[in-house]
């Protein structure tokens, strides 16, 4: 017999309330908050336990398996251990059982993806994107690991080659292949130095590439170019509503550094955009040849290929992004909410982990927050709110190792929970919705849009948020104008990409060594103190001989440094040695 709400009123009234009570039982089964949040501050309703305050050997991305175990990409790891599996076993929202794993060929610094997809763990390290097999109810993988895609190239310059990784419907995964310069120049990051035209680069570079998601150790050759014109990729996601690509850009950087004639260092700091793209096939963005200027919301040419910063020139037959979030916030992942714990409004939307600026210098760091972009009729509706905050743990934000925490990885677990990792600690956050749905509306976002006030997230003011008014005077001046926005203020540097300047003898010993580093650059892997960081250090040959000699002379007795001075003659022995370019 079937039962109908027409059958009598005592029945749609035990009805109601079972339903009621269902749905009661239901948001009971969500572990409680945190009494602070851990930390964060979020939209009214909204709530966040600390699944784990820290791992050993911290975080990158994750993934949340359909059982709720989730799988963690380590930043630093041993070489068994470049994996970590988390399971919360008597459902109070925190991790008591916690797995490392992970012993394959070896990768580079640190991991850049991790999914769940199909029944396989996927995962990459800079240079190489790894499958398991999963067992279910096992934790940690019980079949070998398989090599997807390897990244084959040369890598003589260290930048933008991470590996984020998503899925099509139709059995393929979306690779990109990072520019391995700031801007294509001749010399890369010389100032006055203009671009390759064409770039060169643009071949094997800068655009990302589709496989087969089932097919072992291919290499580039074995891909098709999707789309190209984009500089570095960290945050990408297939959003099966429209079935399309997208993935926020990290824009180019050093606009003051290398044409101070053009760029003020408020301009520099805030510009270019980190640019929110809908990717199709054979699109082409515009790298190197234009950027994005948000706050004209054009884009406009790049210095080195003739641009002042307004002009357009051949920028309008490139496409543009769906929208521009401020410079250098470092857009590590991109999520589209798919579950129905969270209220309507964020079906469907856009999340994404702002990793935080390390080189606005002379004004405050920003980002270090999750903002979300909603959707509907799969187009953003309005501009970008802030979600999560509080990460950071200081206003303002001098230099990057003030940030406490930074986040980096969004999942979702199966019951519409989101979870965010952090770079910094290992700490892992699960957000949850405890309150009205159905009531939820802009008043429960008021005291987020407040936020946006903070230093953090606002555009700062060119005069009033100089850190740096009236203070820094000669090698002090040159070493924040020019090698603060890599080694910091404080130089500490930024930990795996700028190595710091406290205490090794890269800076205290030879200092003939340490001025030929500063005239010719450095690329490749570099250890200092037991930490390996990969980059490219750019020339500074630009600079006059005294000027090199202030600039090391500030740095070997400051930042608890205690080393001799540089004198200018010995930077002009250095520099006569030179080879003649």
């Amino acid at each position: 017999m079937i039962l109908t709400l027409t059958r009598s009123r005592p029945f749609n009234v035990i009805l109601f309330l079972f339903l009621v009570f269902t749905l009661t039982r239901c948001k009971d089964k969500l572990p409680p908050g945190d009494p602070d949040n851990g930390g964060l501050f979020l939209p009214r309703g909204f709530e966040a336990v600390v699944v784990v305050d820290s791992l050993r050997g911290r975080a990158r991305q994750l993934a949340v398996n359909d059982n709720g175990d989730i799988y963690v990409k380590s930043r630093f790891s041993k070489p068994d251990a470049r994996n970590v599996v988390l399971r919360d076993t008597n459902g109070d929202g925190k991790a008591d059982s916690i797995k490392e794993f992970g012993s394959y060929e070896k990768e580079r610094t640190y991991g850049t993806a991790m999914r769940v997809h199909k029944g396989y763990l996927y995962l990459s390290s800079e240079l190489t994107v790894y499958r398991y097999k999963l067992t279910p109810g096992k934790m940690v993988p019980e079949d070998s690991i398989e090599t997807i895609v390897i990244d084959d190239h040369e890598h003589g310059s260290h930048e933008h080659i991470a590996k984020p990784i998503c899925f099509d419907n139709n059995g393929h995964i979306y690779v990109p292949f990072g520019a391995p310069s700031n801007s294509c120049q001749i010399m890369n990051r010389t100032p006055q130095n203009p671009g390759q035209d064409p770039c060169p680069q643009l071949d094997l570079h800068g655009g990302v590439w589709r496989f087969d998601e089932n097919k072992p150790r291919q290499t580039q050759k074995d891909g098709i170019k999707f789309a190209t014109g984009i500089r570095s990729v960290v945050a990408m996601e297939w959003n099966p509503m429209d079935d399309n690509l997208y993935l926020v850009m990290h824009g180019r950087d050093d606009l003051l550094r290398l044409w101070p004639n053009l760029y003020s260092p408020w301009q520099s700091a805030v510009l270019p955009a980190e640019e929110f793209l809908k990717v199709t096939e054979g699109a082409d963005f515009g790298w190197p040849y234009c950027y994005y200027d948000q706050l004209k919301e054009k884009k406009v040419l790049s210095p080195e290929y003739g641009g002042n910063g307004d002009s357009i020139g051949r920028c309008d037959q490139f496409q543009k992004p769906l929208m521009g979030f401020p410079g250098h916030w470092a857009p590590n992942d991109l999520y589209f909410y798919k579950g129905n714990q969270y209220p309507e409004r964020y079906k469907q939307g856009a999340f994404i982990a702002f990793h935080g600026s390390t080189n606005r210098a002379p004004y405050p760091q920003s980002g270090y927050i999750i903002v979300f972009v909603p959707f509907k009729d799969n187009k953003p509706t309005g501009q970008w709110e802030v979600f999560a905050d509080g990460f950071a743990g200081v206003d303002p934000v001098v230099d990057v190792s003030d940030a406490v925490y930074r986040p980096m990885g969004i999942a979702e677990g199966p019951d519409g929970s989101l979870y965010i990792s952090d770079t910094e600690k290992g700490k892992i956050w699960r957000i949850l919705y405890k309150g009205d749905k159905d009531k939820f509306g802009t008043e429960d976002l008021a005291d987020m849009e407040k936020r946006k006030s903070a230093s953090n997230i606002r555009n700062p003011d060119p005069v009033n948020d100089n850190l740096d008014k009236g203070k820094a005077v000669g090698g002090q001046k040159i070493y924040e104008t020019y090698c603060a926005t890599c080694h910091q203020k404080n130089g500490k540097g930024a930990s795996g990409r700028f190595p710091p300047l406290i205490n090794t003898e890269w800076v205290n010993g030879d200092k003939k060594r340490l001025i030929g580093i500063v005239l010719n650059g450095m690329e490749g892997n570099l250890e200092v103190n037991g930490e390996t960081f990969v980059n490219a250090m750019p020339q500074h040959s630009f600079l006059s001989d005294e000027d090199v000699a202030k600039t090391l002379t500030y740095i070997r007795q400051n930042f608890g440094n205690k080393a001799s001075a540089v004198e200018t003659d010995e930077v002009t022995a250095v520099r006569k040695k030179l080879p003649k370019k």
